[in-house]
């Protein structure tokens, strides 16, 4: 009898075993069996038109002088990148990047007057929409930010042109470039002697210059070592390893490298974050500058402006 109760108390666990598995797969049939009927694919429109738009995003500013203090208007200009992901009948999908600041973009295209409204999501302070046109290989029109009191230019003009984004470990900046660093000017004390033998002091305020070194090193193509690196001013070899972001299509938040590489017609700003797209040696050089540039020096000069 024990034996018959145990063999009937096991063929009950097997037949509530089998009924559960039934009961999964039958609701996971059911749940597959909706995904594919909710899964509509959009078809996708105006492929053509995909890709990077990048140039100038410009508006005026309220600059204050360092001198005296005063302010007045300025109409400044950065390097705007727009991407072109995807479109739809009903949608468009992109991004943004500008001043390192990659937004996402979601909007509408008009076929009839070949134009977009792009939203950026609204959640950051410096998001507004983009009212854009196309002209062959060109995209102009305006920004509107949606908080107009958060940003210096709540209104910015556009006027990109679509470039092919290459990467390419021979771009260097130009050799006619403007090496001085005008973002980061400091001050100095500066004596003289006047016609009466008698010593006088003043403040004068100069600007980091960089050296013909960064056109000789390229560190997306050669190793570098201690020996190149050893004599080399700081800004010199921030501009030597920021251009490895710059192949990359980094874009900068830092002012600086912004200006260095805008001199250029070979930047497109594409990314907020390459580091993955560093090869092992550009990784490995950009540690060994980055362990110079801690303790290296800067070299200033005065200019005007």
């Amino acid at each position: 009898m024990k034996t018959l109760h145990y063999t009937l108390i096991s063929l009950l666990a097997v037949s509530l075993i089998s009924c559960k598995k039934d009961g999964k797969t039958n609701e996971s049939n059911k749940d597959s069996l909706t995904a594919k009927k909710d899964s509509v694919v959009i078809p996708e429109v105006h492929k053509e038109y995909y890709g990077v738009y990048t140039g100038d995003f410009a508006g005026m500013e309220k600059i204050v002088d360092d001198v005296d203090g005063s302010e007045y208007d300025e109409n400044v200009y950065k390097k705007i990148s727009i991407k072109i992901n995807r479109i739809t009948k009903d949608s468009v999908y992109g991004q943004s990047i500008v001043n390192g600041n990659q937004r996402p973009v979601k909007g509408i295209f008009n076929e009839a007057s070949k134009s977009f409204i792009l939203d950026e999501p609204g959640n950051d302070k410096t998001d507004g929409r983009f009212e854009v046109k196309l002209n062959g290989d060109s995209l102009t029109g305006k920004w509107n930010a949606f908080n107009k009191k958060a940003v210096k230019a709540p209104l910015k003009s556009l006027k990109l042109i679509k470039k092919d984004f290459v990467y390419n470990p021979n771009f260097m900046l130009d050799p006619d470039s403007n090496l001085v660093d005008w973002n980061n000017p400091k001050d100095f004390v500066e004596k003289y002697t006047d016609d009466d033998g008698k010593t006088e002091s003043y403040t004068t305020s100069k600007n980091r210059v960089a050296s013909d070194a960064i056109f000789k090193l390229n560190a997306s193509k050669q190793k570098l070592n201690e020996k190149d690196l050893k004599n080399l001013r700081k800004l010199d070899m921030e501009i030597i390893k920021n251009s490895v972001f710059a192949r990359h299509g980094y874009s900068f938040k830092k002012e600086t490298y912004r200006d260095f590489f805008e001199q250029t017609n070979w930047y497109i700003p594409v990314s907020n974050n390459v580091d993955n797209d560093l090869s092992p040696m550009e990784k490995d050089n950009v540690a060994l500058l980055n362990r110079f540039i801690k303790y290296a020096e800067d070299k200033y000069d005065s200019f005007g402006r």
